[in-house]
């Protein structure tokens, strides 16, 4: 029986951005470098497949420092971690390395400026995400204010509304967070903004390339992980962009294929940190039950590499 016609539209760039890649192999080398057991406090990237893929390396994920022995190395995850975390860990004289992106770095440097000058932070972020933790966690409490979304503003209660300054997680919806701006400068008109956008190139570019694909497609897919910001974020995009159909999977055996029935086309794009083998892997189990057509869209090159902590390059 003749298979019926189908045209995945591949969305590019996709997957691992430099952040997770550098934090995939600062805990690889560690290994090597120290020898297992290394812990990790919290998943170093949100996806299943690769957190257990370190760990049959020898990678032990804890969510708290205090289980972690006080002579073996640690690493802290790509999302961040507030202050206190580092600070307990070179009090206990442990050997850690952070892992934190530097794109996420860069916006802890940017809050501690800001307080520097005086200025109390609004930060545009999800309630208890990692990342979001990390960041109001470089100051002291009641320092930096969450706000969610654009009706959050109205409740905001600030120190000083002529002192102020915003900085956003790296993972949001760039429409979504545009509105949320929009909302601070017209209640807080002297509110400082970042010097260069906070919301990563990665997760921009990874937006983008949905919009590109969303007119020509009957369905999306997006492999990530549920907890990953970034792959929930370009779920709601392909919607926004006119995907009635648009969902969320881990790998290809999470697909509903029912509900894929008599389409002629899908989008497929990757959160920043799913790898290719598992977009490959959805690939596949399309061939085999459509005559399947891959067509690459590709907005953007990303070249884009950052290096792992001298300490881990270094000779044991």
């Amino acid at each position: 029986m003749s298979l019926p016609p189908l045209t995945l539209y591949l969305a590019a760039p996709r997957g691992f951005c430099a952040g997770v890649d550098r934090a995939i192999k600062i805990v690889e080398m560690a290994i090597r470098k120290w020898g297992a057991p290394v812990y990790v406090r919290h998943e170093i990237v949100h996806n299943k497949y690769v957190v257990d893929g370190l760990r049959d390396q020898g990678a032990i994920f804890v969510e708290e420092l205090d289980e972690v022995p006080g002579d073996r190395p640690v690493i802290f995850s790509a999302h961040g971690v507030p202050k206190a975390v580092p600070a307990e860990a070179a009090r206990r004289e442990m050997v850690f390395v952070d892992a934190t992106c530097p794109l996420v770095s860069k916006v802890h440097i940017e809050a501690e400026r800001h307080h520097e000058d005086g200025l109390q932070m609004v930060m545009i972020g999800h309630a208890g995400h990692p990342e979001t933790i990390g960041t109001m966690g470089q100051l002291p409490e009641g320092e930096v204010l969450l706000v969610e979304t654009a009706d959050d503003v109205a409740g905001l209660d600030v120190r000083d509304p002529e002192r102020l300054a915003y900085i956003t997680q790296t993972t949001l919806s760039v429409d979504d967070t545009i509105g949320i701006v929009e909302a601070l400068r017209a209640r807080f008109p002297a509110i400082v903004g970042p010097h260069k956008e906070d919301i990563c190139y990665a997760t921009t570019n990874r937006q983008m390339s949905v919009k590109a694909i969303a007119g020509k497609i009957d369905a999306l897919l997006v492999i990530g992980a549920p907890n990953s910001s970034n792959s929930k974020r370009l779920v709601e995009v392909g919607r926004s962009a006119g995907c009635a159909y648009a969902q969320l999977v881990q790998r290809a055996t999470d697909i509903d294929w029912r509900a894929l029935e008599g389409i002629r086309s899908v989008g497929i794009t990757a959160g920043a940190s799913a790898p290719e083998v598992l977009v490959n892997e959805v690939i596949d189990a399309f061939r085999a039950r459509w005559d399947t057509t891959v067509e690459l869209v590709e907005t953007a090159k990303e070249r884009v590499e950052f290096k792992v902590p001298r300490v881990l390059r270094e000779a044991p």
